[in-house]
């Protein structure tokens, strides 16, 4: 049976995944170690108390001899030294789990903030959080709380067992028979489980979403009252979480019960084959009360470890998933031989075709040549594929065929991290960060001067409301920047951008959601910014581009039409300027 236990192990990569999590440990290893070494005294003692008990019985009891009322002092003492060095391998295992999962979970985030935009397209905050998160601390506090409790159980038993054979040969081996007839049922723990506990992870996740989303759709749920709404899709998710905890305990919650009953059965059996070996002076009252009290400390435990073996089959598969991740490779990455991009001369897209969903194509055969320094405007019907025909230039996605060149090169060839360094991007919604204005500006280049800040803001237009702010650019927005306007945080996302003078902008209707004054200001910050480089439009306002040196209208995926403001709108068969004619009526 230990053999099959052994294989269940191996089979699930047990060994495989504490191997990759040595490179987290070895930092602490002094002090994993220590921890480690403490439980041997700590499982050891377990039988001081027992073997104790036979001298006890047979020189104070039977004999009636008083020499040995020393015994109880030594029991209290170990025991007291006992409890202290429970206390400080809990201490240090519990200081070394803090610090690997920290590390681990530092290493992940990482590996996060590389993911490509399919990954967050399929994946929701709650998914994210307890993926990178909830598993780290179930894996790192299942890893050390399993090697504490395996060593201090594994020192414990080998030294009651010593106890067991020393007292009675006979009654031993009955004893250890039981013990693996009781350990059988956690061969098949793992294969019952496993199936309900990724789908307890993925709806746990799904109420950690909803929890994200009430905080951070609150507005749209109060301007809609969709208070019940959103407690009956919360109150459905948490119903499944408490059926998939049933069916856990309905599969696993008989195996703690099946070892108490098979634990029983050995203890009866060795008090009527004990019974027998001391009426035929096989052994003394002493060996039997001794033997009784280091079997009982053998089989408690065993008695609730179906419990404890499930949370170690559970942290089990949290280091799996752990682990899978540290293995996943984001979709866009930087080639083997990608080299710097180091100056803009030309951008091209070469019979650019793009699926979000296989089978289905959201770009077409999209060729189009943006010249140094040109404007370019993107119209057309929405869901078109404006913005995603934006989002393959900086490498949110990589193309499904054809290649985007610049300077004669597919931008696949230049490292990802300079590719970036050359675009800014002001989006219709900014995401700002919680923290000060300043902050947030800084972004675009962290080692700016005061005089590089001074003229990013003046060129954004910030300098009609910063100064009335109490503590000016360094006054704290809020998460997300909520407690600015729209306008306000759209200068503060372009002051960033200027800041970062990258020679590539793309302005993904920057100014779509904005009234009309606050886009009159807006506009201007962004003509400033548009200066000196190459652009690329976004817009469904079409008055604000018409000044763009090439305006290109793509519809269901393809380009339609292009050319400028003029040519466009003296083609009478042209859809931009029928779009054109429309929104000015």
């Amino acid at each position: 049976m230990i053999k099959k236990l052994f294989a269940k192990f191996t089979n699930t990569n047990f060994i495989r995944d504490y191997r990759q999590m040595w490179p987290y440990v070895r930092p602490y290893w002094g002090w994993a170690l220590a921890a480690v070494l403490i439980t041997i005294p700590v499982g050891a003692l377990d039988a001081v108390i027992a073997w104790a008990l036979k001298p006890y019985m047979d020189v104070m009891m039977i004999e009636k001899n008083t020499n040995t009322l020393w015994i109880p002092m030594i029991i209290i003492g170990f025991s007291a030294l006992q409890g202290i060095l429970t206390f400080t391998a809990l201490y240090l295992n519990t200081w070394v789990g803090q610090r690997i999962a920290s590390d681990v979970k530092i290493s992940l985030f990482g590996k996060l903030l590389r993911f490509d935009a399919g990954y967050f397209d399929t994946n929701t905050s709650g998914t994210v959080v307890m993926r990178f998160n909830n598993d780290v601390d179930a894996a790192c506090s299942g890893l050390l709380a399993n090697l504490k409790q395996f060593c201090t159980r594994f020192f414990s038993s080998i030294s009651l067992i010593i106890v067991l054979f020393y007292n009675s040969w006979q009654l031993a081996l009955i004893a250890v028979v039981v013990l693996f007839c009781a350990l059988f049922p956690l061969t098949k723990v793992r294969k019952r489980i496993k199936d309900i506990n990724q789908k307890t992870v993925d709806t746990s996740a799904e109420v950690v979403t909803h929890y994200n989303e009430a905080f951070g759709g609150n507005r749209v749920i109060c301007s809609y009252n969709l208070y019940n709404y959103e407690n009956t899709r919360f109150d459905d998710a948490l119903r499944r979480v408490f059926k998939l905890n049933m069916k856990m305990i309905q599969r696993t919650g008989m195996l703690s019960p099946l070892m108490h009953f098979v634990v029983s059965l050995g203890i009866a059996a060795v008090i009527w084959v004990g019974s027998y070996l001391i009426l035929s002076h096989q052994i003394t009252a002493g060996n039997f009360v001794s033997f009784i009290a280091a079997l009982i400390l053998l089989y408690n435990p065993i008695k609730g470890i179906g419990n404890s073996f499930n949370n170690v089959q559970i942290a089990l598969m949290a280091m799996e998933r752990v682990f899978d991740l540290m293995h996943a490779e984001a979709v866009v990455h930087d080639a083997a031989d990608a080299t710097e991009l180091t100056e803009v001369k030309q951008i091209e897209y070469k019979n650019v075709c793009f699926e979000y969903v296989k089978g289905k194509k959201v770009l077409q055969n999209i060729n189009l040549q943006i010249k140094h320094g040109e404007t370019v405007a993107l119209v057309g019907n929405s869901g078109g594929g404006k913005s995603t025909f934006a989002s393959l230039l900086p490498r949110f996605y990589d193309v499904t065929s054809g290649s985007i060149m610049i300077n004669g090169r597919d931008i696949r060839s230049y490292t990802l991290e300079s590719l970036r360094d050359s675009i800014s991007v002001v989006f219709q919604d900014n995401f700002l960060f919680s923290g000060t204005i300043r902050h947030n500006i800084m972004l675009g280049k962290e080692n700016a001067s005061e005089e590089e800040l001074q003229k990013a803001v003046e060129m954004a237009y910030l300098n009609d409301f910063v100064p009335k702010l109490a503590k000016g650019l360094d006054t704290d927005i809020g998460e997300r920047g909520v407690l600015l306007s729209g306008g306000q945080k759209q200068r503060i996302a372009i002051a960033r951008a200027f800041l970062k003078n990258a020679p590539i902008v793309i302005l993904d209707e920057a100014t779509s959601a904005l009234d009309n004054k606050s886009e009159a200001v807006v506009q201007k910050a962004i003509e400033n910014l548009m200066k000196d480089r190459t652009v690329i439009v976004i817009a469904h306002r079409l008055s604000t581009v018409r000044h763009a040196d090439k305006i290109v209208v793509i519809n269901y995926g393809k380009i339609v039409e292009s050319g400028s403001h003029d040519e466009l709108l003296n083609n009478p068969d042209s859809i931009y300027g029928a779009l054109y004619k429309a929104q000015l009526k």
